[in-house]
């Protein structure tokens, strides 16, 4: 369980890249930030919290009825340090550490936290997916780092500087959902594409499960 550990979820972007609004776009029926929300929740962390800016109160609206805090980011055209900032202020109380999850990868494996945070207090700092030579998400942080991320500033993202740095770990993944993030319309139709085959191997399995289908 994941109970002393936060999470955080960085959604307060403009998405010019995409041409706007690329967390309010629909993924399969649902806003991608309301999918990317679903997956951290399902999780199992002790809180979670949505750092937001351009879009808050549409966020806000997408994501009625889920069981996370929503915090407007000051400053947010800053870049996202300024959302790092607010969100792990937010989660202070969380003392073991805290996740850092960005709003636009809808299947980010959320469910290798437990992993990632054991890998991470073994390296003494930080932890991370990678699949094959390519770091991914989420980005965990032992408590004694978190302070770090409150002296980020501009556009400096949570996995700043952790190249440069030893004590970090890393967990092989062939998931590519830890480093598919939505940047451009192509980028949400491939999100879209790996959501259908995820989608069709659940409903496959759960059949299996059930004797409905016989095992390959």
């Amino acid at each position: 369980m994941l109970q002393g550990w936060g999470a955080l979820i960085l959604a307060a972007g403009a998405g010019r890249r995409f041409g706007g609004a690329k967390l309010l776009a629909d993924l399969c029926g649902a806003p991608v930030i309301r999918r990317t929300t679903e997956a951290v929740l399902a999780a199992g962390f002790g809180d979670v919290v949505v750092a937001t800016g351009a879009e808050h109160a549409e966020i806000e609206a997408a994501l009625d009825r889920l069981a996370c805090r929503i915090v407007p980011t000051p400053g947010w055209e800053e870049g996202m340090a300024a959302s790092i900032r607010t969100g792990s202020a937010a989660l202070a109380s969380c003392r073991s550490g805290l996740f850092v999850f960005l709003g636009d990868m809808p299947l980010v494996p959320a469910h290798l936290g437990a992993q990632l945070a054991e890998i991470a207090i073994q390296a003494g700092y930080a932890a991370r997916p990678g699949v094959k030579d390519k770091p991914g998400h989420p980005v965990c942080f032992v408590g004694e780092a978190v302070r770090d991320l409150s002296l980020l500033t501009g556009d400096q993202g949570a996995a700043f500087g952790l190249r440069q740095r030893s004590d970090i770990g890393y967990l092989p993944t062939d998931d590519i959902g830890a480093i598919l993030d939505i940047d451009s319309p192509a980028d949400l139709l491939t999100a879209e594409r790996a959501w259908n085959s995820r989608a069709t191997s659940a409903t496959s399995d759960s059949a299996i499960s059930r004797g409905a289908l016989p095992k390959p």
